[in-house]
């Protein structure tokens, strides 16, 4: 699970860099850009739900498998579109929004998956230890690494994740036994979708969560859409080639990597509410430093804080999802919960290039920074006392 995780996200992580970069090579208008990662993210607002209830029904290893084969067989249609000439922004649309609907179902599967595979007190270090490895991959490598198979060409852009997709299909299938969750009576997906829902609306503390990462993703989503126009180019902001814009990207997944290893530490340390309410701070950092200066290095370092406290925040929050959800429901609880975290992408994505096409750029990370500070109310709900009862509830009714 491990190795097909670092190779899958590896094809993630160069998927999305390579998409805007071969699509600037089609028009620089803001909106058609940031209209890409809209396409992608889309289908966590159309098909998290979905996604969720197939996750508690489906074997989850051979939901994974299905997905990234999906993935890979899509991105050879777009090499086939290279080779022959026939590609244009639009096929890249078509493609970006399939290769989310997929992406919906394997992401949905990995998460929920995990309590099959280790104890429960043992999850906080596994997803440690599976963010260092998807990190690593997604953000960390395959940034600059898109940068080099670009300057290769579109074609040999579009084939490597799909290789790397492939080649994670191969990692699952050396996965034995069976993880299909058992269940004791049948009901159609509507009342299945229903269920995980209503779970998740009665539970306050992950309700709260799942907003406030909605709106960080939000807000995210809203400045990664554009800044490649403030970064790429002589006549951007920034002034970067592709290959810096690659590696600076990479300093964000650099922080994270460095505290997968330690977040458990830094958990217990400054415990659990500090830790997330630095995160906070930390995330709003870069963007109030964007909207002042172009510098390159002082975004990198600030990226890097970024990335560290965000994997905290991760370990955290996904940790505690696991291990207060019963595992029949996490499924449909983690798709819910994505619903909010992960639907506010594409959101976001349109917002920052409307935003950019009005006042500019740098006023989409203004906007931005205020955003996400805006987050530190909802700590007043997400406190060590509420986390700790919420597990000795769960701990309370588990079999």
């Amino acid at each position: 699970m491990w190795a097909s995780s670092g190779l899958s996200n590896l094809g993630d992580g160069m998927f999305k860099v390579v998409l805007p970069m071969v699509a600037i090579g089609f028009t620089r208008a803001p909106v058609l850009i940031a209209g890409l990662t809209f396409a992608v993210t889309l289908p966590w607002l159309l098909f998290a739900l979905p996604a969720g209830a197939l996750a508690d029904r489906l074997d989850r290893r051979r939901a994974m498998v299905g997905a990234d084969l999906v993935r890979a067989g899509l991105l050879s249609v777009l090499v086939l579109g290279t080779v022959f000439g026939i590609e244009t922004i639009w096929m890249l649309y078509l493609v970006a929004v399939c290769i989310g609907v997929a992406e919906t179902l394997y992401d949905t599967s990995a998460q929920s998956i995990l309590p099959q595979v280790v104890a429960r007190e043992q999850l906080p270090r596994a997803n440690g230890r599976l963010y260092a490895a998807e990190l690593t991959a997604n953000e960390f490598v395959g940034p600059p690494l898109a940068g080099f198979v670009v300057a290769a060409g579109a074609a040999v852009a579009f084939a490597t994740p799909a290789v790397l997709w492939t080649a994670a299909v191969a990692a699952l299938l050396l996965m034995r036994g069976s993880f299909r969750v058992e269940r004791t009576r049948r009901t159609t997906m509507r009342a299945d979708i229903a269920e995980g829902l209503r779970f998740l609306w009665r539970h306050r503390l992950l309700r709260t969560l799942a907003v406030m990462v909605g709106v960080s993703n939000f807000t995210n989503s809203a400045v990664m859409a554009i800044l490649v126009l403030y970064a790429v180019g002589p006549d951007s902001a920034m002034g970067l080639s592709t290959q810096a814009f690659g590696v600076l990207l990479t300093a964000f997944a650099a922080g994270s990597l460095a505290a997968s290893f330690i977040a458990e530490r830094i958990q217990r340390t400054l415990g659990r509410a500090r830790a997330l309410s630095l995160t906070i701070v930390t995330r709003a950092l870069p963007f109030a430093v964007l909207a002042v200066t172009a510098n390159p290095y002082l975004i990198a370092a600030l990226f890097v804080l970024s990335g560290a406290t965000n994997i905290v925040w991760n370990v955290i929050t996904v940790s505690l999802r696991q291990q207060i959800t019963p595992d029949r429901l996490l499924g449909r609880v983690n798709s819910g919960y994505r619903l909010l975290a992960w639907g506010s992408m594409p959101l976001g994505a349109a917002t920052g290039g409307l935003l950019a096409q009005l006042l500019g750029l740098r006023a989409v990370f203004t906007v931005m920074a205020v955003l996400t500070l805006a987050l530190l109310a909802g700590m007043t709900i997400v406190t060590n006392d509420r986390m700790d009862a919420a597990e000795r509830a769960a701990d309370t009714h588990q079999p």
